[in-house]
């Protein structure tokens, strides 16, 4: 990959984000012009991660067959149409399929992104590639609340949504007169598209499978504080959408410094001790945020504190975590990577929104849904680490 093509897939890979968090102080607005509840509007992010995920199973053997230019235009061009159907929606079943559609177009130029630095690169390069793009991603939550906010504030939240339909349209143009094709002439393209001999190899590798889980974990973790922390921080204790914003967007900056840490971490400790340090962060976060929860708050604002810095320590293990985990496993598929990249997404997104879905069906609280969440998924994942049988799951491959 050169370096002409980096700013490209930076262009690229900020539509999955930017549909994610510039409408999130929007929404207890949002669910008062629809009369739906809370959960029902969390029910927006849900369906867009889990769209994004299924799609990928659907794109990932195309972008392997046709090549990722044209997948790109076509997940551009889609999430333009889905963007502007969502600004005019008038019936609130009509924003949730273009949600779904939205989620679709965004796992095109993601399995196209990420395919692209497997592409070039070996496994701990990539590992590098994909923090730096990981850095990028975590831009957009530090400052599209905020815009989204303003907005929102003077333009109504359907405002949202035609920005990011003109964010599209230039990405867009960058896309069709800039980015070259990337797919490998190794890459397996032949045979039915939709075949179970595709992806069995890949579901068959146990370091691929453990690797895919601890994304998605770690993932499920990210959108079960993303999507509580509206209702809470606006509904719950009253503080005003552009506090909201600049909480949000200060953990937010912290992830983006540790994004750009992350590989001088992963040149230094390696892929493995890297997730396993990030799992502890991770594991610390959900014991804090408990212990946050028994501190009396005395102002609305202080509750907003002890809700949001026990999340500092997650966006840091999830900053940690994401790239060496992608790298391992997908470190085995150089060949089809598309369709590798594309399992890793579905598995990844889908089961995050699934699990997130389930979680937001119990009576509990954000800080005790996010605690659950995250100090679960990572007590899970850590006991596997500990465990002599499953090391073969776990243990770093030196990939060339």
């Amino acid at each position: 990959m050169t370096r002409k093509l980096l700013p490209i897939l930076m262009m690229m890979v900020v539509l999955s984000p930017l549909a994610i968090d510039i409408y999130l102080p929007s929404m207890p607005e949002m669910a008062l012009e629809f009369s739906v509840s809370d959960t029902q509007v969390q029910s927006t992010l849900v369906l867009f991660m889990f769209a994004m995920g299924i799609g990928q199973i659907l794109i990932g053997p195309l972008a392997d067959r046709f090549g990722r230019r044209p997948i790109a235009l076509f997940g551009v061009c889609l999430y333009i149409a889905s963007s502007l159907l969502a600004a005019l929606v008038v019936d609130f079943q009509y924003l949730q399929f273009a949600r779904v559609l939205q989620g679709i177009a965004a796992c095109a130029t993601s399995i196209v992104v990420f395919s692209a630095v497997r592409d070039s690169f070996n496994s701990q390069q990539s590992a590098h590639y994909y923090s730096y793009l990981n850095g990028v991603i975590c831009v957009i939550p530090a400052l599209a609340p905020t815009l989204g906010g303003l907005l929102a504030l003077q333009f109504g939240w359907r405002s949202t949504f035609i920005f990011m339909m003109l964010f599209a349209v230039l990405v867009l143009f960058v896309v069709a007169f800039k980015l070259p094709e990337t797919r490998p002439k190794a890459t397996q393209a032949s045979g039915r598209l939709y075949n179970w001999k595709r992806y069995q190899p890949i579901l068959n590798n146990s370091h691929f499978v453990f690797y895919a889980l601890t994304c998605m974990l770690g993932m499920a973790s990210i959108l079960t504080y993303v999507s509580y922390s509206p209702s809470w921080i606006i509904k719950h204790l009253g503080l005003t959408e552009l506090t909201f914003s600049y909480l949000f967007g200060f953990n937010a900056v912290i992830n983006i410094i540790a994004c750009f840490v992350a590989p001088k971490v992963i040149k230094k400790l390696g892929n493995h001790k890297t997730v396993n340090s990030a799992l502890y962060l991770m594991l610390l976060s959900a014991f804090v945020q408990l212990i946050m929860q028994q501190i009396p708050a005395n102002t609305p604002l202080i509750g907003g504190f002890f809700f949001m810095l026990p999340m500092l320590l997650l966006c840091i293990g999830f900053a940690l975590l994401l790239g060496p985990a992608t790298s391992m496993a997908l470190s085995a598929f150089g060949e089809r990577a598309g369709t590798a990249s594309a399992i890793l997404g579905c598995i990844q997104m889908s089961g995050a929104a699934l699990l997130t879905g389930l979680i937001q069906q119990t009576p509990l609280t954000a800080p005790y849904a996010s605690a659950i969440m995250i100090g679960g998924s990572a007590v899970l994942l850590l006991i596997i680490m500990c465990l002599p049988q499953y090391q073969h799951w776990h243990q770093e491959h030196n990939e060339s």
